[in-house]
């Protein structure tokens, strides 16, 4: 019988998992495409998706998505149409759903209707997820560009807010992420010869560039582009970390800028800790554990040492885990149409 898939699509990532007839058979893509930057690209880019997957026309596609929230769309409700019309096109004959924030997976027809409730719902997926595993967690969704802060309590979603508004104003939602955050928004001032250096407010490095010189990510995992186009490389990131302060690699040492990109690290822990600290005492048991999820899982794993709380995996592959929600949704379209798959 066909598969399930679980599609996100994001403002400038598109992933992806397939869960074939056989649970135990589950395949991941995750794609770097920016949607402002040529919208009409997202579906050829789904086609190659779903290629890559061994898409079958009759499946299921549970589909949710960020993308909504680009620029290049001038509402939520345009851009939630838009994805919807572009996914339909990509994938003929299969039947899409859509997740809500309310958990509902709804039929495209009537997810038009309601894009303020299908706009976003991303992280609901990965928490439902997580409850089905762990009474008392919280969830800590790192990505390329936000974190998702959610408590689950008694085996419940325990998030304030819906939409990404009351999100971000609930300490849900934070905008800062394992490679796309420009260091301005991280830290204001960084430590520079026995001082602090107020950082220049434009985006001469982001977080990738931080990561990629702590080791944290490989250059392979700097999935989006450079700031100046250069490579993703050590060397290439220092030099865009030193510009950050106004300066360059001949006006400063190796260790200079690694102690910025060092103080940039524990200052983004330390922003999505306190969003986590925020929404703790919604979780009842004060040993409950950390799960981390997303490509910045390691800032997760960081925050989780300070709050004192144990780390533990769901029980999913790397590749699954790195796209949580993707994942997760294929695992919940499949759980409740099992006549699908």
């Amino acid at each position: 019988m066909a598969g399930v898939i679980g599609l996100d699509v994001g403002g400038a990532n598109t992933k992806a998992a397939r869960r074939d007839a056989d649970a135990d058979a589950v395949r991941t893509v995750s794609r770097p495409f920016e949607i402002w930057r040529d919208r009409t690209a997202l579906t050829p880019v789904l086609r190659a998706v779903a290629s890559e997957l061994g898409h079958e026309p009759d499946e299921v596609v549970a589909l949710t998505m960020t993308a909504e929230l680009a620029d290049t769309f001038r509402t939520k409700r345009d851009g939630v149409a838009f994805v919807l019309d572009a996914v339909e096109t990509a994938l003929p004959g299969a039947r899409v759903l859509a997740l809500t924030t309310a958990g509902d997976l709804v039929a495209a027809s009537e997810a038009r209707t309601r894009p303020l409730d299908v706009a976003a719902a991303n992280w609901v997926a990965s928490a439902l997820a997580v409850g089905a595993v762990h009474r008392d967690a919280l969830l800590l969704d790192v990505g390329s560009t936000t974190a998702d802060v959610i408590p689950i309590a008694g085996g419940l979603v325990a998030a304030k807010g819906r939409t990404d508004l009351d999100r971000l104003i609930a300490g849900e939602l934070v905008y800062t992420g394992a490679l796309r955050t420009g260091l301005a928004a991280i830290a204001p001032r960084v430590p520079v010869r026995g001082g602090w250096c107020p950082v220049a407010a434009t985006t001469f490095a982001i977080s990738g560039d931080v990561h990629l010189i702590l080791g944290h990510l490989s250059p392979a995992a700097y999935t989006c582009p450079t700031p100046d186009g250069r490579p993703a490389s050590v060397e290439s990131a220092r030099e865009r970390v030193a510009r950050q302060v106004c300066a360059d690699t001949e006006q400063l040492e190796p260790r200079e800028i690694d102690a910025i990109a060092a103080h940039v690290h524990a200052a983004q822990v330390r922003t999505i800790e306190a969003a986590a600290r925020r929404v703790s005492p919604r979780v009842a048991d004060d040993a409950a554990p950390v799960v981390p999820l997303g490509k910045g899982a390691f800032l997760a794993r960081a925050v989780a040492e300070r709050l004192g709380r144990p780390v533990v995996e769901m029980p999913w592959s790397a590749a699954e885990r790195e796209i949580g929600p993707a994942a997760a949704l294929a695992r919940l379209a499949a759980a409740r149409l099992p006549a699908r798959c």
